[in-house]
């Protein structure tokens, strides 16, 4: 496995689904309640438990970046509540921006990238059945309605790390206003030191 592994995931990256196989003479080849069922006349045909295996592969990815979201999720639930009640939030704006800039690149992966939407290569010239068969699987997996949860996920994050970026910047422009005004306090004060009768030497 190891020459043939292209950009791994971390271990604790690493997602574990259990699905049952069972074998039928009857039914088509299909998934419902965590099992697999393969029709006998397709045992040993490797394009349908190839059919199969991307499908359960775009959900395991999927499955990465909803944890990775997660991850995101949890660094940063407490700073609405933070900034409603205190008016400042305890994180610096480099990891304000260092947490944008993840949200913006797990985005794109999800939708730009098309590592989980887009239609496996092998499918353009594969046989209707095993199409068919995909996109069953995935449904089963509800893969464009986590992809959907995920978006808006992504879109109420960024809304709300922007808001404190913007808050953060805004209280930056606001000291260096008043550093800018006690500069020219002093700068006055001292001027009208050297003017006046006592500051003549």
């Amino acid at each position: 496995m190891g020459p043939s592994k292209l950009e791994p995931l971390d271990l604790h990256e690493i997602e574990i689904d259990e699905f049952t196989f069972h074998y039928s003479t009857v039914e088509p080849p299909h998934i419902q309640n965590d099992v697999i069922t393969l029709n006998k006349t397709y045992a040993a045909d490797h394009q349908v438990k190839l059919a199969i295996s991307h499908a359960l592969a775009q959900s395991t990815l999927l499955g990465c970046y909803e944890e990775r979201l997660q991850d995101i999720v949890e660094v940063t639930r407490d700073l609405p509540e933070a900034l409603a009640e205190f008016g400042r939030v305890q994180i610096s704006r480099k990891q304000v921006a260092r947490l944008i800039g993840q949200v913006f690149l797990q985005r794109s992966a999800v939708n730009l990238l098309g590592v989980v939407l887009d239609v496996p290569e092998f499918f353009w010239s594969a046989p209707d059945h095993l199409q068919v068969l995909h996109k069953r699987v995935c449904e089963y997996l509800e893969l464009d309605t986590r992809v959907e949860v995920l978006n808006t996920r992504y879109g109420v994050l960024q809304e709300m790390l922007e808001m404190v970026r913007d808050h953060q910047n805004n209280q930056h422009m606001s000291r260096l206003e008043w550093i800018v005004i006690w500069l020219i306090v002093a700068a006055v004060a001292g001027l009208i030191g050297f003017i006046s009768p006592g500051g003549h030497h």
